[in-house]
């Protein structure tokens, strides 16, 4: 005789722990996210996510199996940093500012106020050189070749010409 096996769903009579002996966090009665599910849901590849929790922007807990849990939270923390990416601001300073709020917690709208005032004057910054670059771009555009004396994008009044022949500043800032 053959035994018929049903499913058992949430067998489990205690909570989940992580690696150290941590109880693992349930956020609003929800359980936490597979790397799958918040890859998913964020938009963000898995190898992202796994960098993004090596450099300390996101974190997420074990499971006995060593499988990683992310706090339903995280998706908050990735649009953040997604955002902050796209408005061309580094890791670096993206990892300072959510260090910077009260116990490593998730960013509210006040808090994304608060951080976008700080990098307001970088961003205005990026922006006038981005528009000097394109009006300068504007009055050589026709020859193309950037090596001409009166080349007022990379050789203004040549400047460079004292330097020798070639290419002299190739990744120069803007």
């Amino acid at each position: 005789m053959h035994a018929t096996l049903e499913p058992q769903l949430l067998l489990r009579s205690t909570p989940r722990r992580a690696r150290g002996g941590s109880v693992m966090s349930k956020v609003s009665g929800h359980r936490p996210l597979t790397i799958g599910e918040l890859s998913e849901r964020s938009g963000v590849s898995p190898s992202a996510l796994h960098f993004y929790e090596r450099n300390g922007l996101i974190s997420a807990e074990r499971t006995p199996g060593n499988q990683r849990r992310y706090a339903r939270e995280t998706l908050r923390r990735v649009a953040f940093i997604k955002t902050s990416q796209r408005v061309g601001l580094p890791l670096k300073d993206i990892r300072e500012a959510l260090e910077s709020l009260p116990n490593g917690r998730t960013p509210t709208k006040r808090d994304w106020t608060r951080l976008s005032l700080r990098w307001r004057q970088e961003l205005d910054e990026r922006i006038a050189a981005l528009q000097h670059l394109r009006n300068d771009l504007d009055g050589c555009i026709g020859c193309g070749c950037l090596s001409l004396k009166s080349c007022t994008l990379q050789n203004p009044s040549d400047e460079l010409g004292a330097s020798g022949a070639g290419a002299q500043r190739w990744n120069a800032p803007i």
